[in-house]
């Protein structure tokens, strides 16, 4: 006998027809409770059919607790699961989307697909991109499913076994600062459930199905350039990274030569960590010296010193705001050669 109970005991499908509709609520909770494993019950084998959250959704059973009944529980499992991946994909709107961020499927067949799924291709949607930083755990696709549940509008995608991927449905004309909130709510909500510490990415938002992977791309970008530029950071969007998405593509041969150019031999890398925190506190507060002064607790007249020591050596005037443009695209530059170096 062989046959398919649901995540709450009930038997789906079975060879014997007298047993549909049956509950076997003790075999759900102990496969609950070892997912990954054969469980032997009660006379019966079960397998656990693949699943992407802690809960499993079906599992397989066979008449039996011997070698015999592990390895028919086993290979149904298999088939199974071969036909269940091959019904998602034509019928899944959730695998239909991961398919379009994912780049697994042509432009001309997305207009093919949506009709199948009758799915309309011209609504916006806004892309998440979760990477947990400190441990992985699976739990983070039940919490995020918990936390957008409408599996027609907002859909839940496993990437990787560190990032999760939320597409949501949002109105049209939505502003970044909508989508911050959206991502602050999941930061905390992870955060609070599972005390797992999260960077999320947050793409631009779609107009059409055909831009979703765009959109996708823009997110992985977000967090990638928030990584060098922003690291403290935890959400950052593909909208707000400014010069920081242009540098970021730039060849680092392009990169060398403009430090190179622009002052000369070393003399960015003699300024002291001093120097550096407050030529970046007088960028924060725009060129402003007196309140740049304030901020600081120093003299207006400390301060023009130190910036006409700067001038000294680097031969601009952050006072000016062409030399101060100059200026901050140097550090961001090189702060972006140094993640490079890093990263190989």
């Amino acid at each position: 006998m062989i046959g398919v109970l649901d995540s709450v005991g009930t038997i789906v499908s079975c060879n014997e027809l007298s047993l549909i509709g049956k509950k076997r609520e003790v075999a759900a909770s102990e496969i609950n409770v070892q997912p990954d494993a054969i469980v032997r019950l009660d006379g019966y084998t079960y397998r656990v059919l693949s699943t992407f959250g802690s809960h499993f959704d079906y599992a397989v059973f066979v008449q039996g607790e011997d070698e015999t009944a592990a390895t028919l529980s086993v290979m149904a499992a298999i088939a199974l699961n071969g036909a269940k991946q091959s019904h998602d994909e034509k019928h899944d709107k959730a695998t239909f989307i991961k398919n379009i961020i994912l780049d697994n499927i042509l432009p001309g067949d997305i207009y093919v697909r949506s009709r199948e799924l009758h799915f309309q291709t011209d609504i916006p949607f806004a892309t998440f991109l979760i990477r947990q930083e400190d441990r992985n755990d699976l739990a983070v696709i039940d919490l995020m499913q918990n936390l957008f549940p409408d599996r027609q509008h907002d859909f839940i995608i496993s990437v990787s076994e560190s990032d999760v991927a939320l597409v949501k449905e949002v109105k049209r004309g939505i502003d970044t600062k909508e989508l911050v909130a959206i991502a602050k709510t999941i930061e905390e909500t992870i955060s609070t459930e599972l005390f797992i510490k999260t960077v999320i990415g947050i793409g631009t938002v779609s107009g059409h199905l055909r831009d979703l992977a765009g959109s996708f791309k823009a997110a992985q970008v977000a967090i990638e350039v928030g990584k060098v530029f922003d690291d403290e950071k935890t959400i950052v969007a593909y909208e707000n990274l400014g010069i920081g998405r242009l540098i970021y593509q730039l060849p680092t041969t392009l990169c060398e030569m403009f430090l190179s150019e622009v002052f000369r031999k070393n003399t960015i890398d003699s300024l002291d960590s001093e120097t550096i925190y407050t030529i970046n506190k007088f960028f924060e507060n725009n060129l402003n010296v007196s309140e740049t002064s304030r901020k600081l607790f120093v003299h207006r007249n400390t301060l023009v010193y130190r910036l006409e020591k700067i001038k000294k050596l680097t031969g601009l005037d952050l006072r000016e705001f062409d030399h101060a443009i100059i200026f901050k695209v140097a550090l961001m530059v090189r702060k972006y050669l140094a993640s490079r170096e890093n990263k190989y």
